[in-house]
């Protein structure tokens, strides 16, 4: 198996990154190695959910702050063995360390067994994830999408016991359904108990006689599914959605695990997101900047009209308020601004060139504030 690399190296950023450069890092790196992107290549899609699985730890406050103090042990509990505690005999933290150095040796606790985890117990299904891609509308407004994804479910022949029809497992004689056996040796240290995995089940404290065909007594079979997932309304480029219990099936009666989605949302020719608020540049005349005038304005909700006042300049922004994207955690939704820029007009015709120079004649220093103020400035300066 790869060696897991560290999740800032993944994403190209520090570790005292900041939120917002930790999420324009995903974004990037997401859009590079997207899978529609690279059809049938198999390096990109590792990649892109290498990069997928560094913000998931990295976006979240709790996991990240456990990551940085823990590595991949700190999020992944089934990363490694951990490391060794520092303090006690000579950087061993007591009685545990001892046993594990001991049971490095012999197989076993030190002194004395320790308690098995019950294999029959529950266990939860694995998380799985997958990657749908939205136009700017869909990410504002919601949707329900329909994704297939290949997840293990519970073998429906032999409804997940992994025994072929007619038989069932039974408990294995030598461990009683433990799956550990106890085993004592002779050492210089006196007489030790080891406890090693049961041999005759392999640990799993039941022994399937007849294996199910389907399964190969798994219990489990490896299926596509095709699910309906409702994106809320308002998610953002690079943020992740959650179907709980869409992933794995559980083991022995286990919960499942859950689809995670990862959302990219393509830019729009139009509008542009500030968080919830949104963004629209509109060219005006110049007669309407002077004069003013009722302009429409597209919002994701639709057209609407607004009066900009006379004497409007290039550059200016008007807010409409409540107009923006709705707040994924509250009712309330953002704000769209509008900033119109006054387009200069080209190819006039000569009757067109005439009119203008008469009025630009005709118009006083005093009708503009701005020049008039720059002026008196450059005077002040050069006295």
């Amino acid at each position: 198996m790869a060696e897991k690399r560290d999740y800032y190296e993944v994403l190209g950023v520090s570790k005292s990154a900041s939120d917002d450069e930790i999420k324009k890092a995903f974004r990037k790196l997401a859009k590079q190695y997207h899978p529609d992107l690279h059809p049938n290549d198999k390096q990109a899609e590792e990649k892109f959910k290498e990069v997928n699985e560094a913000y998931e730890v990295l976006s979240d406050k709790d996991k990240k702050a456990k990551y940085d103090q823990f590595g991949f042990a700190g999020v992944d509990p089934n990363y490694g063995a951990g490391q060794a505690g520092t303090g006690g005999f000579g950087g061993f933290s007591g009685f545990d360390d001892l046993g594990d150095i001991f049971e490095s040796f012999f197989g076993g606790g030190f002194g004395g067994s320790r308690r098995a985890a019950n294999p029959n117990a529950p266990k939860r299904g694995g998380d799985i994830r997958t990657n749908i891609i939205l136009d700017f509308m869909e990410a504002c407004k919601g949707k329900t999408v329909t994704v297939t994804v290949n997840r293990m479910e519970k073998c429906p022949d032999c409804n997940g016991t992994g025994a072929a029809a007619g038989s069932s497992p039974t408990i294995c004689p030598d461990c009683h359904g433990t799956g550990q056996v106890t085993v004592t040796q002779r050492t210089p240290f006196g007489a030790m108990q080891s406890t090693q995995v049961c041999s005759k089940c392999q640990g799993k404290g039941k022994i399937v006689d007849k294996p199910c065909k389907s399964c190969g007594g798994n219990g489990r079979v490896r299926k596509a599914a095709k699910l309906n997932v409702n994106i809320p309304a308002g998610i953002d480029d690079g943020q992740v959605t959650r179907l709980s219990g869409a992933g794995d099936n559980g083991l022995n009666g286990g919960p499942s695990g859950d689809l995670i989605i990862s959302v990219t949302v393509r830019p729009d020719p139009i509008f542009e997101r500030d968080g919830y608020d949104v963004w629209t540049e509109v060219p005006i005349t110049f007669a309407q900047a002077a004069l003013g005038d009722e302009i429409v304005v597209p919002t994701i909700d639709g057209k609407v009209k607004y009066n900009i006042p006379a004497g409007t300049q290039s550059g200016t922004v008007f807010r409409l308020k409540g107009r923006g994207i709705k707040n994924l955690r509250r009712p309330d939704k953002g704000d769209h601004y509008v900033k119109v820029n006054v387009e200069i007009p080209k190819n006039l015709s000569k009757e067109q060139e005439k009119l203008l120079r008469e009025f630009d004649k005709s118009v006083e220093q005093k009708n503009y504030i701005t020049r008039q103020s720059f002026f008196e400035k450059l005077k002040e300066k050069f006295k």
